[in-house]
């Protein structure tokens, strides 16, 4: 009795056991189908019917495979991949459905699971997945409107972030706090990107947006942003930093009530920058220039309020670099000035309006005689259609911000050795000896110059001991690229020259680092050299210097004959100036050497 009662009792458990489990398949929020394997459905709960009810199209249930084959043909040969039971529900697929094949607010999505519970049955788990793909394509819109809104180099927001959260400001009414835009260039940034290569160059700019970053850090914090400064490009705030060109970048600070915090927080950021940072095992400069904009209430567009920050920027790097300028209203008709220059300038390289005139340099005898072959100055000049001829201030410095000072140095050089050789086949001994060309930045940061000038040296004849390259004192002083560029140039054999000595970095006692043949002293000396004794010491001190380390010296700017005199009495060994002559197009100086050799010692 007692064991009849055990397995009575056992068996009311199991009844309950299976009717739960009927339950539980009733209702749960998942379809669950079993099949035979050739997709015959032997069991199905109602939330599978409900699923699969509007993809039947007799209305029948009989076959799970017939029911999907519109939309999972697959399935099938899935099952009949199963070589045994696996007891692990499959990848599930993702089954869109048709327009049409559902009513508004029903599925569109299925997900699909299949298992094979034994050799002979099969099971799917059908799901609704049309949350979960919304959600999901949601997120990717999510995602790509944010990388959209992302410079991928640095992780900072990019222009178009800069310029929405800009414009909202620039907006809204009714607010007593103001905004400060702050633009901001490295300077010297191309000259690093040579050195180090495109690797080291983009390091540096993540550098410097983390420390601009960085420096910012305490203000956002107090404003409630994130605590590493980086902002959200989606989202408004009291800051923002943004990378808008290569090497450019904007600062946006919100909640301003004076035009001097703007300037105190742009004089931060440039002591942040001037920092070295470590780049590639090596420490490098990275200074920077920024124009500011300040809000004055008045609204307006945002591309506007960037373009006017940029121009007070470009103003700061022609003052020098390393500094802020402030935007003024009347900045905007210079910087249209020298866009309009730049534009022409272009055409005149294409149209060669540009040309090439000689100054003549001059050998000054112990004796008072001069010698007028000593050798000349290449100097360029532009010839406007319609404005006459257009003096060198009002182009030369725009040429060098645009990055067509490289094209127009290499046009003048190669000019005058082409020139120097037509001189000396028709003036012979009376020829000028040396051809002095002046060298810019940009040049000398081309990787390939040195073979350059050998190219031209050897496509006009030039020997290369009669061509003198002038790089200015403060950028063969400032720059290790550039003197090994200079040191480069010499194994070709040309001469060098240090022009404006006395006016840039170097000093006397570290010009024997320089690799120059020639110390060029600059006319702001020799102008006073005959009123000043103070000027008149510098010249005789950077005479001797020069003539101990067997360098030769030109004295500048000579305007008159007492200031031949005071420089003669140093022992200056040539002299170059309007006492002697003017710049002269290359028949007029044909002409000046033809005069001076007919009479000699005349100046």
């Amino acid at each position: 009795m007692k064991t009849l009662h055990h397995e009575a009792a056992m068996q009311v458990e199991q009844i309950d056991a299976y009717e739960a489990l009927v339950q539980f398949l009733y209702r749960a929020p998942i379809g669950l189908v079993q099949t035979k394997l050739d997709g015959g459905v032997e069991m199905l709960n109602p939330m599978a019917s409900n699923l699969l009810m509007p993809l039947a199209s007799d209305g029948g249930l009989d076959n799970l495979f017939a029911v999907l084959e519109g939309v999972a043909p697959q399935l099938q040969q899935m099952a009949d991949a199963f070589e045994q039971p696996s007891g692990v529900v499959c990848e599930a697929l993702r089954v869109p459905l048709r327009e049409g094949r559902s009513a508004p607010g029903a599925p569109q999505v299925l997900s699909i699971s299949l298992m094979k519970l034994d050799p002979e049955r099969l099971m799917a788990a059908i799901t609704d997945a049309t949350l979960e793909m919304q959600r999901e394509q949601e997120n990717l819109r999510r995602r790509l409107r944010s990388a959209a809104r992302t410079d991928a180099l640095t992780r900072l927001p990019n222009r178009a972030a800069a310029r929405d959260q800009l414009q909202s400001l620039l907006d809204r009414q009714g607010v007593d706090d103001r905004f400060a835009l702050l633009f901001l260039n490295c300077d010297r940034f191309r000259q690093v990107n040579d050195t180090l290569g495109q690797a080291g160059g983009d390091q540096l700019l993540t550098a410097v947006g983390d420390r601009l970053l960085a420096a910012l850090a305490d203000r956002m914090r107090a404003a409630g942003l994130p605590a590493d400064g980086r902002i959200d490009p989606a989202a408004g705030g009291a800051g923002l930093v943004a990378r808008v060109g290569g090497d450019e970048f904007v600062v946006l600070l919100d909640g301003l009530r004076h035009p001097d915090e703007a300037e105190r927080l742009a004089l931060r950021l440039l002591d942040a920058l001037a920092r070295p940072h470590t780049v590639g095992g090596h420490e490098v400069a990275c200074r920077a220039s920024i124009g500011v904009y300040w809000d004055g209430g008045a609204g307006g567009d945002a591309d506007e309020a960037i373009r006017d920050a940029g121009i007070a920027m470009i103003e700061a790097k022609r003052a020098g670099g390393a500094r802020h300028v402030v935007f003024e209203a009347s900045m905007r008709e210079r910087a249209a000035r020298r866009a309009d220059i730049e534009a022409q300038l272009r055409t005149a390289l294409l149209e060669e309006q540009l040309f090439v005139v000689y100054q003549p340099v001059v050998g000054l005898a112990a004796d008072g005689t001069v010698d007028h072959a000593a050798g000349v100055e290449a100097l360029v000049r532009w010839q406007h259609p319609t404005r006459g001829l257009v003096p060198p201030f009002d182009f030369i410095g725009i040429a060098e911000e645009c990055g067509l000072i490289d094209q127009i140095g290499d046009f003048v050089l190669a000019r005058s050795c082409t020139d120097f050789m037509r001189w000396r086949a028709e003036l012979g001994e009376r020829a000028p000896r040396l051809m002095a060309v002046n060298l810019s930045r940009a040049q000398l940061a081309q990787p390939d110059w040195t073979a350059k000038v050998a190219a031209i040296l050897a496509e006009t004849g030039m020997p290369a001991a009669s061509l003198q390259l002038e790089v200015t004192e403060s950028l063969a002083a400032q720059d290790e690229q550039i003197q090994v560029r200079l040191h480069e140039l010499k194994g070709l054999g040309v001469k060098l020259a240090l022009d404006d000595f006395g006016t840039g970095y170097s000093s006397l006692s570290s010009l024997h680092l320089l690799p120059v043949d020639t110390v060029k002293i600059d006319r702001s000396f020799v102008c006073k050299a005959d009123t000043s004794h103070h000027h008149q010491v510098l010249i005789e001190a950077t005479v001797k210097v020069a003539q101990s380390l067997g360098m030769n010296t030109v004295a500048e700017g000579i305007e008159t004959a007492a200031q031949l005199d005071a420089v003669r009495a140093q022992s200056c060994a040539k002299g170059q100036g309007y006492l002697f002559s003017r710049p002269l197009v290359s028949s007029a100086l044909v002409e000046w050497i033809g005069a001076r050799f007919a009479a000699p010692g005349q100046a």
